[in-house]
């Protein structure tokens, strides 16, 4: 099953999905609607909402619960990525300019901001306490990432543990609570809520690993931003973490430089660096470890073509180049 079979599955779930952020990021406030349609609509995949469907559907879910909760979940992800468009000032997302860039930064935060509250309105009125604590908890958590990483931009010394605690917060963390919120909108039992929860959590480490690698081993018309971004804003990933770590005094200088300066201008001989230490092998072996992991916790779940799906995502996940 690829990754366009996996959408089809749940095209009409999808279609509700879109349909229902259309509706709710309406505003009497024309930035409001400008703004968030044109981050809304950038070329994204859905993949938190089609994660969160995907996942309640395999716990036999027929109501339509999910698609709110899909919702919620992808207006919490637009949010963040506006957040972080301005920390890191970022100018190009998904081969387009960023809402920032076009609007300022004010706008942006602003419009975030927005849909982080539209997105509790959603949640107070699906009249459940269970959902709201699990997604007021992850939004807290996404929160605590962030912050997290602006600690360790910049600094050379920045292990794997903290930029793995980093990564568990910034970007698995939404994707264990659609994995979880699947399961308990059909009341399903403990032993499944974690099972979807750990797939899910594991399923977000690896896309985050494999974004990490794609930053050192495409080019920027394939992930739709600059090559080297992240050396640029002086994000210690995993593939500079390793090469650092097994490089050369020398190499192990370069990439420290670059670093803490947030340089770009050596990123050839670092993408060189970070080929010949092995790092690319490292992170892809990691990443390759966490999708193991996620399809392990699957074992509980009861066969279906949902299911099949969700195992087909893990593997796509590690075998994208976007």
């Amino acid at each position: 099953m690829d990754i366009q079979s996996i959408y089809s599955l749940i095209k009409e779930d999808m279609t509700s999905v879109d349909a229902m952020i259309q509706a709710r990021l309406q505003s009497d406030v024309v930035l409001i609607n400008q703004l968030g349609h044109y981050i809304i609509n950038s070329g994204g995949k859905r993949l938190r909402p089609a994660l969160a469907i995907l996942c309640a559907r395999a716990c036999g879910y027929q109501g339509d619960k999910h698609i709110n909760l899909a919702t919620i979940i992808e207006f919490i992800h637009t949010a963040t990525l506006l957040h972080d468009d301005v920390v890191d000032n970022s100018d190009m997302r998904r081969g387009r300019e960023t809402a920032n860039n076009l609007w300022g930064n004010e706008a942006s935060v602003l419009v975030g901001d927005f849909l982080y509250t539209r997105s509790f309105e959603m949640m107070v009125e699906m009249d459940s306490m269970r959902l709201m604590k699990i997604l007021s908890h992850t939004t807290n958590i996404i929160a605590e990432g962030e912050v997290l990483q602006l600690l360790n931009c910049h600094d050379a010394d920045t292990t794997e543990e903290s930029y793995l605690e980093v990564i568990h917060h910034k970007t698995a963390k939404l994707f264990e609570a659609a994995g979880l919120l699947g399961a308990v909108i059909t009341n399903s039992s403990t032993e499944i809520e974690n099972a979807m929860s750990r797939y899910a959590m594991h399923l977000g480490s690896a896309f985050q690993l494999v974004d990490d690698l794609l930053d050192y081993s495409e080019s920027s018309e394939t992930i739709g931003k600059n090559i080297g971004d992240d050396l640029a804003e002086g994000k210690p990933t995993l593939p500079l973490i390793y090469a650092m770590k097994h490089g050369n005094e020398q190499q192990a200088q370069l990439i420290r430089t670059a670093i803490e300066e947030g340089q770009r201008d050596k990123i050839d001989d670092i993408i060189t660096i970070i080929n010949e230490t092995g790092a690319i092998t490292y992170t892809s072996q990691a990443a390759k470890q966490e999708v193991d992991n996620a399809k392990a916790a699957l074992a509980i779940v009861t066969d279906s073509t949902y299911k099949d799906a969700l195992l087909a995502l893990a593997d796509f996940s590690i075998e994208r180049t976007f």
